[in-house]
């Protein structure tokens, strides 16, 4: 096995909650896995793309609010809509 290790790697620092902390750490594969190494699993779970193309970083950023929007019942499912204006 063999390890690569980027030592020109350039960190930031960000504020998070406590709350976010706890939940990023619940979200540990192991022991020792960074925040980064977190945060950068999470963020592939968004599509780059499709058949049709590479999404733009706007579209990215719109389809995550809509699908937290989903999960938190902030959406009115297409057959309710339909059922609000009779058709």
């Amino acid at each position: 096995m063999t390890y690569v290790v980027n030592i020109d790697m350039e960190y930031t620092t960000i504020q998070i909650s406590h709350a976010t902390r706890e939940k990023l750490a619940r979200l540990r594969e192991y022991r020792r896995e960074t925040y980064d190494e977190v945060l950068g699993r999470l963020v592939n779970l968004v599509p780059l793309g499709d058949e049709e193309g590479e999404y733009t970083d706007e579209f990215r950023a719109s389809w995550m609010r809509a699908h937290d929007d989903l999960r938190k019942g902030r959406v009115v499912p297409h057959e309710e809509v339909k059922k609000r204006l009779g058709l």
